[in-house]
């Protein structure tokens, strides 16, 4: 029964998703009056319940980001800064292994403009995008704003950087949708800050198990006794002892909150949350987590000026409320040297997510700082189950080390990827991760020994035994993913599987190119595939086999869950290579088509001007369907074998699917 229900609801969906030209987002336009010769355009989406939308924003390697295309910028008007959503869902992707940014039941996306011709009446927009649900659609819709008439322009030579935000209270808004361009008084909306709860939480969380990790350390770890005993000895009474413990830690608490609200306050949320897919910034902390794993290891100390300390301790000997929160700064400024690469690598992860992150590290950081002398001087007697300083100090930090130095190169794995440089493709980053994590587990079985070490013992404690257990565990379950084992557990750290030196695996490309047809090149599983019709139809009439047809994109995610778990079953592959001509047309490439080949399209009234454009219309003239993946068995003439087939994982029916249209050829 249940599997009837799921062929019913499979045959119901995609039945509804061939029969008809989807178009599950519904755009209207209003426009806000800022200035004499400013306004905001505003396009408004209503999503179909279902269906989502990715942002502009959405990181590279996943689904395709919105597009904005302004028509008759030049010598009309200009753009002001960059395009505005509202806020965005993070979602991560099993099939590419990135978050992703997407909008849910509605979307708006804001564009400030400055009128400099004031002949100016319209702004057209052609807005690319792409929505998935049970299929993915790549869509684009021409919207039209109606520009109220503009008396004069002012000439002006500043940058549209240097663009100052207008301050009024109140902005005309106009209604571009109706039929009256009735100007109405508004008050104007304000965009609030993208939130991210989950994100925020994780950040929370690591940052606390950081701060745990910080206390470990040969800084700070001994000054937990000296700290809580200076309150128990020198406070009047107990309650003193434990309300100055508790300000002490509050004030360890706000020291390290500020700074946080200072990162946030200088760069500002926006700025940090574009941080994440910045080449420079990804490139600049590589090199700031380098060197604080290089401090970590031992090569040198990071250290504030001695004349900061000393004047800190200075002020802090006062006593009193005062003298407290001196001895918080002091603790700080004393221990950075341990301390700030932690703090450092915190600040970065967390400038990444963007908004409140850095405050929300920051937080947890300090509160797992202070929680231990608060909590030692209210029960002074558990410092004696508190063990002594020793090595293992050391240990914790170098351990800290190895660790700054792998995730230092998932920054430099970021920007390779948005430059598409393919310089550190997976295989290589895995392998520096193997040699990293190899060199921390020789490290803690005591194989050799780093410049802070005591003197090498002949034997090693049963913490650090497991903990080098765990390790070298971690590290002989990476080797296998220089041959394409997918890593789950590393998802989203390492480049994706398709940004590899081997994109199927190792030993995929044993195929022989010189056996590669002209104007081919190998699919996946090393089905040998065309991405041009005319060329892959002229090819299959030359070896007399029936073409597949196959509608897809570089961002579609159910392309990729059928190639992986459908076209990977050994039957349904030996047909692909040996029965078929697979055609794959790509729908969401943006490169564009020669001049003399762009048109507009006589189905749609939409101008094709790239090739995903084309290969969109063609899907849509003759099969009535926009969605991808979407596959058809044809003749040698280019006539229609079989009826279309969508996204499905019974690969039984796919096979006979393909066996029926293959038999249908040879009748």
């Amino acid at each position: 029964m249940r599997n009837f229900l799921y062929t019913l609801i499979t045959f119901l969906v995609l039945t509804n998703v061939n029969a008809q030209v989807l178009s599950p987002v519904k755009w209207t336009t209003k426009i806000e009056k800022v200035s004499e010769t400013e306004f905001n355009l505003i396009a408004n989406g209503t999503i179909q319940e279902g269906w989502h939308v990715f942002s502009q924003f959405t990181p590279d390697g996943g689904s395709l980001p919105m597009v904005l295309n302004f028509k008759d910028v030049k010598g009309n008007y200009e753009l002001v800064g960059k395009a505005k959503e509202s806020p965005y869902q993070k979602v991560y992707s099993d099939v590419f292994e990135v978050d992703e940014y997407i909008f849910e039941d509605k979307v708006t996306v804001t564009q400030k403009v400055k009128i400099t011709n004031p002949k100016t009446t319209k702004i057209k927009l052609n807005l690319e995008y792409q929505v998935c649900k049970e299929a993915c659609i790549n869509d684009n819709k021409d919207l039209v704003f109606n520009i109220p008439a503009v008396s004069s322009v002012v000439t002006t030579t500043a940058s549209q950087d240097t663009i100052q935000e207008s301050d009024n209270q109140f902005s005309t808004v106009i209604d571009t949708a109706t039929t009256e361009n009735t100007i109405k008084q508004a008050e104007p909306k304000v965009t609030e800050p993208i939130k991210d709860e989950k994100s925020l939480w994780t950040i929370f969380f690591i940052a606390f198990v950081s701060g745990f990790a910080a206390l470990l350390m040969p800084c700070i770890f001994p000054m937990i006794p000296m700290t809580v005993s200076f309150f128990t000895k020198q406070s009047k009474s107990k309650a003193e002892g434990i309300r100055n413990a508790v300000l002490y830690g509050l004030s360890i608490i706000a020291i390290y909150v500020i700074l946080g609200s200072l990162i946030t306050g200088i760069f500002g949320a926006e700025a940090l949350n574009e941080l994440s897919t910045s080449v420079a910034f990804n490139i600049i902390f590589f090199a700031l987590l380098v060197v604080f794993a290089l401090s970590f290891l031992g090569a040198f100390e990071i250290m504030l000026p001695s004349s900061w300390a000393t004047k800190i301790d200075s002020k802090a000997d006062k006593g009193g409320f005062v003298g407290i929160i001196f001895m918080a700064l002091a603790l700080a400024v004393v221990s950075f040297s341990c301390t700030g690469p932690i703090v450092g690598t915190l600040l970065v992860e967390s400038a990444s997510k963007g908004g409140i992150a850095p405050i929300v590290g920051m937080l947890g950081f300090s509160l797992a700082i202070a929680l231990p002398f608060m909590l030692f001087a209210m029960f002074p007697g558990w410092l004696n189950s508190l063990p002594k300083s020793g090595g293992w100090l050391n240990t914790v930090k170098v351990s800290l080390g190895f660790l700054e130095l792998a995730f230092a190169f998932k920054f430099l794995s970021n920007a390779d990827l948005v430059l598409q440089k393919h310089l550190l493709e997976r295989e290589l980053f895995i392998a520096i991760w193997i040699a990293i994590f190899g060199a921390w587990a020789l490290y803690l079985f005591g194989k050799y020994m780093l410049p802070h070490d005591y003197e090498k013992a002949d034997k090693i404690g049963v913490g650090r035994l497991i903990m080098a257990i765990v390790v070298t565990t971690f590290t002989f379950y990476m080797i296998p993913g220089l041959w394409g084992a997918p890593l789950k557990i590393l998802s989203g750290l390492t480049p994706p599987i398709h940004y590899a030196e081997s994109t199927n695996g190792f030993g995929s490309s044993n195929s022989n190119k010189s056996e590669l047809p002209e104007h081919a090149h190998f699919g996946p599983h090393g089905i040998i595939a065309f991405e041009d019709y005319d060329l892959g139809l002229a090819y299959a009439k030359k070896v007399n086999k029936p073409v597949l047809l196959d509608f897809t994109g570089d961002a579609c995610a159910n392309c990729r869950k059928m190639e992986d778990n459908v076209w990977s079953d050994p039957e349904v592959l030996k047909i692909l290579k040996n029965d078929v001509v697979l055609i794959s047309l790509y729908c969401d490439r943006k490169i564009d088509l020669p001049k003399d080949k762009q048109y507009v399209s006589k189905t749609t009234g939409k101008e094709v001007v790239t090739i995903g454009n084309k290969w969109t219309d063609f899907q849509i003239t003759r099969y009535k369907s926009n969605s991808q993946p979407l596959y058809v068995i044809l003749d040698t003439d280019g006539k229609d074998l079989s009826k279309p087939i969508a996204f499905t994982f019974d690969k039984q029916e796919y096979k006979k699917w393909l066996e029926d249209g293959i038999a249908a050829y040879k009748k």
